[in-house]
Order: C-alpha cells, then structure tokens, then sequence
C-alpha cells in the first residue's frame, strides 16, 4: 500500500494511493474515528487500511494538496555522517563506534510538492536526500533481526538544513536543523511488505535536473535494521516514530564553493520502490509571508 496525508476543499483527510497512481481512496471518510494517519498507526490499525485497497478513488490526485506524510509524529531521530564517504567530508575524520543522532521537530517539516522556506536569516539551506523508516510496532531492546518486524514502511525526506547555524556552537545541530519547512516527507508511506532489501534501493538526489547525490543504503556504516536495534536500547520506538536514516555525499555545502539553495530551485529524492519527494524553495521575510524572488529583469 502507499498511504498519504492530504488535503481538498473539504478539509484534510487521509487515504491510499489506487492501483493506478491517479486516485485517492479516501480512509479518513471509511474510518471515521481515526483523525488521520498518525492516528491510524499509533492505533494499530494500519492493516484495516488494506481493506480498501481494491476500491475505486474517491477523489483524482491531481485535485489533492499533499500535506506532511505524517501530520505530528512521535519522535523524530535523524543519523548523520553514515554513508559511505561522508565522514572524509569533514576535517575530524574520527570513526564513531557508535551512530550519530539528533532529533528534529515536526513543524520543520513540510509535505510532497510543498515550498522548502529559506529564512530572512542565513541563505545557507541545504538539502539532504534520505530515505525515512516508519515504526508500526512498538518495541525496546529490538534485535537487528527483528527490525523489520516494527517498520510499518518506508518514505522519502529532505532532511534540509540550515549551515550556519548548526556551527553556532560545539556539539549539537539543533538550531540549524529546525527551521520550519525546511525539510520534507512523503509523498507516500509505502508498507514494509512492498519493499525487498533495503540494501538494494537506489536514493538518488537532484536540483533542478542536475544530479547531486546517488548511493544505496549497502554502504551505510549502520544499516537501517541497526539503527532501529541501537534506538530502541536507550528508547521505546512507538508507531509513528520517524527515522531518517542518513543522506550520500553530495550535498550543497560539499561544492567548492558551496551551492545553496535558492528560491524557484526544485529539489527531487527519489527512490524507485518510493517514489519522488518534489519541493521547490521560496523566501521568507521578517513578517511571516514568502513568495518566490522574481528573475532580474
């Protein structure tokens, strides 16, 4: 199944991808006591979802906004430096025994085909193409070899960051990677029972066609079943618990000189088994409103 969050001119709601990728079967209207997709998992009911999997759409795609994948998940976990390659894009070159982990709130996130907003304050965003687990089950202590047994499935994010500012000081990131919508997620949830080998899925990453970052999770140093064992020792992973799982060599502020992102520029993570992850950036000034900077003249 791929699930998705979305909006219309009814409201929001909740639903599954038809068969045919142009349709909306919408569950928010078949469950009516689940409020959306975070609620769904956190209930434990995501395999009532495939109940509807045959049925007819309810409403066309092309006449949806995607909102975020999930609209207020649990706890957010991020792993840096962790593809093959990264830790030489830093001057300490130290092998960490252990994953790197920060976590992220959930407004810094926005949905599919959504503005990415640069702040008033830094033009340093940059963008970090992943690919995001999503815990179905809850567990602690989990074994590598019963990971998979807790993901309810897979997504794409664009874990975009804010340079600058995660040097503001030593040891955390945190500032630089808060930013309200300055990252994304989605489009889709597709279920663990629809995806093979994590090694074998090809992330790739591009800005405005150009490709930028191109690897597969087989070179990580911790795969995806590690991360969720290392987590859930020192927490308990509960359904609607997002990781994304680290990005490949080759983002903005790797180029000599840097390449940030400027507005009308799109970024596109992809991942054949799960779809594109489509954002385009915008400006945001002082006030709160944002627009695209027009082309000089």
């Amino acid at each position: 199944m791929k699930l998705l969050s979305y909006s219309t001119a009814d409201g929001p709601s909740f639903g599954l991808l038809t068969s045919d990728g142009e349709g909306v079967v919408d569950l928010g209207a078949r469950l009516s006591d689940v409020r959306d997709l975070d609620h769904l998992l956190q209930s434990g009911r995501l395999d009532e979802a495939a109940d509807f999997a045959n049925n007819s759409a309810d409403v066309a795609l092309a006449n949806v906004t995607y909102e975020r994948l999930l609209p207020w998940p649990g706890k957010i976990f991020c792993i840096g430096v962790n593809y093959g390659g990264r830790s030489a894009e830093y001057a300490d070159k130290t092998d960490a025994a252990y994953p790197s982990v920060f976590v992220r709130f959930p407004d810094s996130f926005t949905g599919h085909e959504r503005s990415l907003i640069r702040p008033p304050e830094s033009p340093q965003l940059d963008y970090e193409g992943e690919i995001v687990v999503v815990i179905g089950t809850e567990g602690r202590r989990i074994p590598v070899e019963n990971a998979r047994d807790h993901i309810a499935g897979l997504s794409l994010g664009n874990e975009g960051t804010i340079r600058d500012w995660v040097r503001h000081a030593k040891f955390n990131v945190t500032q630089g990677k808060n930013w309200e919508s300055t990252g994304a997620i989605g489009p889709h949830l597709v279920t663990i029972d629809e995806i093979s080998d994590f090694d074998d899925l090809h992330l790739t990453t591009k800005v405005n066609g150009k490709l930028r970052q191109d690897d597969h999770p087989r070179t990580m140093k911790y795969s995806i079943e590690y991360q969720v064992h290392y987590l859930s020792t020192f927490t308990t992973l509960r359904p609607g618990d997002i990781i994304f799982s680290g990005t490949p060599t080759g983002a903005g502020a790797r180029f000599d000189p840097p390449i940030w992102l400027e507005p009308g520029d799109v970024i596109e993570v992809s991942v054949p088994e799960l779809g594109t992850l489509r954002n385009t950036v915008v400006d945001e000034f002082p006030d709160g409103s944002s627009h695209i900077t027009p082309e000089p003249q």
